[in-house]
């Protein structure tokens, strides 16, 4: 067979009409994929066609893909699952669509891609689902676990083939008669290989259902039985309202379902079960086939004869059987050896096409072999069945013959019985009548019943001698009701069969004289109206030979003026029907375009407001998980500053205010939601941020203000919630108001303000200059305390001389040694933090870093102050010593007090630096420094103080043993007021400390530290 009049075909079957695809075209793609084993040319066409841009082409094409995956080459379902991705993306495409094609090439495409599926997981099927009960059992290789799934497989593959059979009915309006227009044809085609399938499932289904109930418990089948149940009920609904279509009884002969499913609980019932067949006529009865004959597609089916005058050109050609030399073939004859070698080649292609229609053929009489296969087996079950209502009815027959021969027994045994009872004989003889009436007529069993009833417990009452007699009546009458009840429903079920059937055969009547009497009023209208076109033929002939002859003498005058007038009315009536098309044109555009932006807006409006309601129910659900937070025990744990929950707490009062703004923007025109979508979702996460951090920060602080602050979080959490609940409702949202929720959230950063350190008082973007300006000073201060150290030094070796120089010189130079320590320490210090700012604030400003580290630049801070105001009061006190106005004591402890800041100042810069840092190394050095320069100090002080006091010898020579007793008493009594008081001083010392580590504390949040 040609490929190429494959691809025709394919061509002609899959089109953009709206009618069914013509058998003819469908049957050669068949045959084409059996010549090349595969459907190779079939898809290499269809990759050419535009399937995603028409909805009825690509419904053509699955018609026709159907038809090749059910009667196809083998091959071709291997063949396609290439393009399975394609055709799952073509399917979700059309399902966008809502109705038309669109809705159906989606539904149709995922039973495609679903046939596909079963067939290359259950390779044993053909198909066209055509298998034996043996080669059943095989697919399953008696393992009860496939089976199982087989079955399951099986029900999605019914459930596809039946949203097919609905998706299409839905789409049709089954209050015409669509069946018999081409666009109803078009869709109601493919429904014939949904049915050849449907029947083929739906028996496999059974027999697998009964195999699995003879293996597994019913309890587990149960999900078996109930999606069965159901897709029984669809499939005999569909095959009922099949069957009373007009297109589809020329077409095919649709089984019908029993009236109640099988009973797969009772094992027997296996045997009632009829598969059904499904017979599709010969297709000459076919309307496709009628007035379709095309030579160029069909294959003759006719054999060819090989003529005569050929045979003897042969043996003209090649000589006979008697030549000498039958190779010769320029001995024989005058023919050139080119000629002979065309008339080979003719005669091959001649007998190629001898052998594709031999082909054709054979594939023409396996398939009228396989319908008459299938004809076979329906007549086969329908024989089956006939044979089985007769047995079931003979049975019955026989089975009532009997009860009624046991009846009669009994009636003759309770005769005998009650001839002895005299009072009873008359109701003896009505049983008896009523006993002859049930055999002749069974449907007044009933009453008959109750009148024995009530005339056996009269009889019960009066007689105690035939109450044992009466016992058995009434048993045999109740079992004889059943019987008789039974046998009333067959055959009823049987006669309202039969009227369904003479209804059926009475419609089909009616419609076929229906049809005959419109053909009948047809031919007969169009005999009149032929006679009447004759007689007005004659009519206008004879005035056209009248008219002729008038424009004859006139017709050279208005030859010319004929043209001109003709051309212009042409030209015009061109132009008023464009102009008439155009504006229908536009009108239609134009109402087109309104109604899509109606409805674009009206989605629009909708879209919008359903963002705007998820942004809220997201808030909401941030809001209540934060308030779930604060009750849950595990967050005790969870602490925070109160700076931070001011920031956050500010934050959010910022963020309420562009909520208000967003939310009188959106009343106004709400085509703005998107910016009022975003405010709710950072409202909502900044309001939850401060819940969760307020409940934080009430961990940090005493008892009452954790109370507080607890509350005014939950009010603020309620507030919150209620204002989104009011923004929910487009009714309530104008009634929105946010106040409440701001005073909470001021409440809680009022409360904040009061928890936050007297220290963080300054703003942070200050820090970095204030770290700046302290450094600075510090530097100022000791290069001043250095000044007047030698100011002090000169002007003391100009006044004092003696002993009293040497330790001034002396105490000055250690001073002066400690000054220029703290100033090398300093200098230190700016050059570790320099490293240490460059290092960490990363794409950060100075200032920002300092900002962010508000807690270590304040220590910093702390520790520069306290150095440079130990150094201006050492040199205070150092002048005041020089003068002999001072204490030696107070410069001791002035120096002790200058290492304690300088050791201060290192560990503030020691604790964010490198500890491999150069210039931390260079600090410790400083700072080691300034300690051998303070006991330098402390030793000059000491060492002086020593010498002035040895110049104050006690001379005691003079002095009487009563002075001397005084003094000593007065030396006692001055002892005991030193150590009172030294002890008072030592106990205002310690007050004082703690005191200082207390305002420390707060000033620099060592206590939030700790306890974070």
């Amino acid at each position: 067979m040609d490929l190429s009049k494959v691809a025709v075909s394919i061509n002609k079957a899959i089109n953009t009409q709206e009618v069914a695809v013509k058998e003819k075209h469908a049957r050669t793609c068949i045959l084409g994929t059996h010549h090349e084993k595969g459907g190779h040319t079939f898809w290499a066409a269809i990759n050419r066609l535009p399937l995603s841009s028409n909805a009825v082409l690509c419904w053509k094409f699955c018609h026709v893909f159907h038809k090749l995956l059910r009667d196809g080459h083998p091959n071709v379902i291997k063949d396609s699952m290439r393009n399975k991705a394609d055709l799952t993306d073509m399917s979700r495409m059309w399902g966008h669509l809502s109705e038309g094609y669109g809705k159906l090439c989606s539904i149709y495409l995922k039973l495609l891609i679903t046939k596909m599926e079963f067939h290359i997981k259950n390779p044993r099927f053909p198909g066209n689902l055509q298998m034996s009960n043996r080669q059943l059992d095989e697919a399953g290789e008696n393992d009860v676990n496939n089976f199982f799934q087989l079955t399951v497989e099986m029900f999605d593959y019914l459930e596809c083939e039946l949203n097919l059979f609905l998706g299409v009915f839905s789409s049709l309006d089954m209050s015409r008669s669509v069946s018999v227009t081409a666009a109803g044809q078009c869709r109601l085609a493919p429904l014939i290989q949904v049915i050849l399938d449907s029947s083929h499932l739906y028996d496999y289904t059974v027999k697998l259902l009964f195999k699995l109930h003879s293996c597994l418990p019913a309890d587990t089948l149960q999900g078996h039985r109930d999606r069965f149940q159901e897709q029984f009920k669809k499939l005999k609904g569909l095959f009922y309202r099949s069957s009373n279509l007009q297109y589809f009884k020329r077409l095919i002969q649709i089984p019908q379902l029993p009236e109640n499913p099988p009973n797969f609980l009772r094992a027997s019932a296996l045997s009632e079960h009829i598969s059904p067949v499904v017979v599709i006529p010969a297709e000459s009865s076919s309307p496709e086939s009628e007035h379709v004959v095309e030579t160029d597609d069909l294959v003759d089916t006719d054999v060819p004869v090989l003529p005569v005058p050929l045979e003897t050109k042969f043996d003209d050609l090649f000589g006979t059987s008697a030549a000498i030399d039958p190779f010769n073939f320029n001995g024989q004859n005058g023919l050139r050896k080119d000629d002979k070698d065309r008339l080979i080649e003719q005669l091959t292609r001649e007998i190629q096409a001898l052998k594709d229609e031999l082909e054709s053929f054979r594939l023409e009489s396996g398939r009228l072999c396989q319908a008459l296969r299938g004809r076979v087996n329906e007549l086969e079950a329908e024989l089956a069945e006939q044979s089985h209502l007769r047995l079931q009815a003979a049975g019955e027959s026989e089975f009532l013959k009997a009860e009624l021969d046991d009846l009669r027994r009994v009636r003759e045994d309770t005769e005998k019985e009650q001839r002895s009872l005299t009072e009873i004989e008359k109701k003896a003889q009505a049983n008896e009548q009523r006993y002859s009436k049930l055999k002749e007529k069974y449907s007044e069993l009933v009453q008959s019943h109750a009148d024995l009833l009530r005339k056996n417990a009269e009889v019960t009452r009066q007689m105690t001698v035939a109450r044992a007699a009466q016992d058995e009546v009434d048993a045999v009458r109740r079992e004889m009701q059943e019987k008789v009840k039974a046998a009333q429903e067959v055959a009823g079920r049987q006669e309202r069969e039969q009227l369904e059937q003479l209804q059926e055969l009475q419609r089909e009547l009616v419609s076929s004289r229906t049809e005959l009497d419109s053909l009948k009023t047809t031919a007969a209208s169009s005999q009149q109206s032929s006679e009447v076109l004759g007689t007005q033929l004659l009519a206008l002939q004879s005035e056209k030979a009248e008219l002729v002859q008038c424009v004859s003498k006139v017709e050279a005058e208005l030859a010319v003026r004929g043209e001109e007038l003709q051309r212009v009315q042409s030209s015009l009536a061109t132009e008023r029907e464009s102009g008439v098309k155009t504006a229908e044109a536009l009108q239609n555009q134009l109402n087109e375009k309104e109604s899509r932006e109606q409805a674009l807006e009206s989605q629009l409006v909708s879209a919008r407001w359903s963002s705007l309601q998820g942004a809220v129910e997201e808030a909401e659900k941030i809001i209540q998980d934060s308030l779930a937070q604060i009750d849950d025990p595990a967050h005790i744990s969870c602490t925070s500053s109160a700076d931070y929950l001011a920031s956050r707490c500010q934050a959010a009062l910022d963020c309420m205010g562009r909520l208000h703004s967003a939310t009188e923007a959106f009343l106004a025109d709400d085509t703005g939601v998107s910016a009022l979508v975003r405010v709710v979702t950072q409202c909502g996460h900044l309001v939850g941020d401060t819940i969760v951090q307020g409940s934080a920060t009430s961990h940090m602080v005493p008892v009452e203000q954790a109370d507080a602050l607890s509350d005014s979080v939950k009010a603020c959490g309620t507030e919150a919630l209620a204002l989104l609940g009011q923004m929910k409702q487009q009714s309530s949202m104008y009634a929105a108001d946010s106040g409440k929720l701001r005073a909470a959230l001021e409440a809680i950063l009022a409360t904040a303000e009061k928890l936050r350190p007297r220290g963080l008082e300054l703003q942070q973007g200050e820090l970095g200059d204030l770290v700046e300006q302290e450094m600075a000073s510090t530097s100022a201060a000791v290069e001043s305390a250095a000044a007047r150290i030698e100011e002090m030094l000169n002007n003391s070796r100009a006044v004092d001389t003696g002993v009293k120089m040497e330790v001034n010189e002396r105490i000055l130079a250690a001073c002066t040694e400690l000054m220029q320590a703290i100033k090398q320490l300093v200098l230190s210090s700016k050059n570790l933090q320099k490293d240490i700012v460059e290092g960490g604030r990363g794409a950060a400003s100075t200032k920002e870093f300092y900002a962010k580290n508000s807690r270590w630049t304040e220590g910093l801070i702390s520790a520069s102050k306290a150095v440079g105001w130990g150094a201006t009061v050492m040199v205070d006190a150092a002048d005041l010593v020089v003068q002999g106005k001072g204490k030696f004591e107070e410069l001791m402890v002035c120096s002790h007090e200058i290492a304690a800041s300088t050791a201060q100042l290192v560990a503030a810069s020691k604790v964010k630096a490198d500890k491999d840092s150069a210039n931390l190394q260079s600090l410790q050095k400083a700072s080691r420094g300034v300690t051998q320069a303070t006991a330098a100090v402390v030793a000059s002080t000491k060492s002086g103080k020593s010498q002035i006091e040895e110049k104050d010898t006690m001379d005691f020579s003079s002095m009487t043993l009563t002075q001397i007793k005084r003094q000593e008493m007065d030396a006692q009594v001055l002892v005991l007021e030193l150590e009172t008081r030294l002890q008072k001083e030592r106990e205002r010392l310690g007050e004082l400390r703690k005191k200082h580590y207390e305002l420390a504390g707060v000033a620099e949040g060592w206590g939030d530290q700790v306890e974070g």
